[in-house]
């Protein structure tokens, strides 16, 4: 199976959740947001760091993953603004023409 990089349109019509019709939506790459700092898991790993021995868990040292990303795309409704995020497939690379 070869990955290859995808052109994909700009605009789509697909069902709206919130209009109950298709309607047309503008795509986009979800991009994750900045983490709270002050969230419990961040406390705990920050609490975890401190002091003698550091780092928790194992550093990465060898890259042993794939290639590739699995991309996630944003569709926004055109007419209501709403929002809904669908699984990607695994890419090198999504280009929105």
């Amino acid at each position: 199976m070869e990955l290859k990089e995808v052109k994909a349109p700009k605009e789509v019509k697909t069902y709206c959740a919130r209009c109950r019709m298709h309607t047309e939506h503008s795509l986009s790459l979800y991009k994750k947001g900045r983490e709270r700092r002050l969230s419990a898991g961040a406390r705990r790993y920050r609490r975890k760091k401190a002091g003698y021995g550091s780092q928790p868990k194992a550093v990465q040292k060898r890259f042993a993953k794939a290639g590739t990303k699995k991309y996630v795309i944003r569709y926004k409704c055109k007419t209501c603004g709403h929002t809904t995020v669908r699984k990607g497939n695994r890419l090198k690379k999504i280009e929105f023409v």
